[in-house]
């Protein structure tokens, strides 16, 4: 290869036509367990939220519902081009990089990001900057994937079709590696948010073993990656065909990674 793809930022691109898919798919299996946390921590009419790396717009969505008619909802994103069309009223959107920009001031209520941290390079920076933003009182909502928690999207390898999306999974981990991902990262969640000196610091993990989101979201993942799966000798394209039809049928039990949720609040 005459180019090192390991150099070239963030595996799921934005821009790629297989996020939007992604994003409904995320949405769908994840979004009961975050309304579920800040449901539990009290946000509602008045308050600020800062959405941190939003991608899709249903996050921002549910959080504008809870804060109506008289609070806000700032969601942020190096590429906020699935966001923009819900700018408006309750909602702003930016262009923002967590670990580079200056945090929003104004002081916020709840900040939040879902899959976010483990994808980017300075987490320890892009952390202070989201706990800096917090008013006193404010709750910090992290929710991230560990991979290395539960490796296998099939855990009954019952068979060669389970046997081949475990391998592919394995080489997207490797991709996501050489972009300095974090796959371990999940699990210091709790750790962390003390460090950064938050209280009342709670974590819980969940991950659906299988569901037709979870095959939306398989299949849109290894198209979108495919050439680089091909391109890095991890898969051919005959393998990559004969997972997604394995997908296809909805008898594959294949599942995600564990997402760790772990919330915290500033004295």
């Amino acid at each position: 290869m005459a180019e090192d793809e390991s150099d070239r930022g963030y595996l799921l691109d934005n821009q790629q036509s297989e996020a939007g898919i992604r994003f409904g798919a995320l949405a769908e299996l994840f979004n009961p367990v975050t309304f579920r946390h800040v449901d539990d921590l009290g946000i509602g009419p008045g308050m600020r939220c800062w959405e941190v790396g939003a991608g899709g717009p249903s996050v921002p969505l549910g959080l504008a519902e809870r804060v109506a008619p008289t609070g806000t909802v700032l969601a942020t994103d190096i590429d906020a081009s699935w966001t923009r069309d819900i700018a408006g009223g309750t909602i702003e959107v930016l262009s923002h990089d967590v670990a580079a920009d200056p945090p929003p001031p104004g002081g916020f209520d709840l900040v939040h990001a879902r899959l976010v941290l483990v994808h980017v390079a300075d987490r320890a920076e892009a952390l202070r900057r989201m706990v800096q933003a917090l008013r006193p009182g404010g709750w910090l909502l992290l929710e991230d994937a560990d991979p290395m928690l539960q490796p296998l999207p099939c855990p009954d390898e019952s068979g060669p079709e389970q046997r081949l999306a475990n391998r592919l999974r394995s080489g997207f981990r490797t991709l996501m590696e050489g972009r300095g991902a974090d796959l371990a990262y999940g699990r210091t969640l709790p750790r962390v948010l003390r460090e950064a000196g938050l209280e009342d610091v709670q974590a819980d993990a969940y991950f659906p073993i299988t569901s037709p989101a979870c095959d939306v979201l398989e299949a849109a993942t290894v198209r979108q990656v495919r050439h680089l799966l091909t391109a890095q000798g991890i898969a051919t394209d005959e393998d990559i065909d004969r997972h997604l039809a394995n997908v296809a049928t909805g008898r594959l039990d294949v599942g995600t990674a564990p997402m760790i949720s772990a919330w915290g609040r500033r004295p």
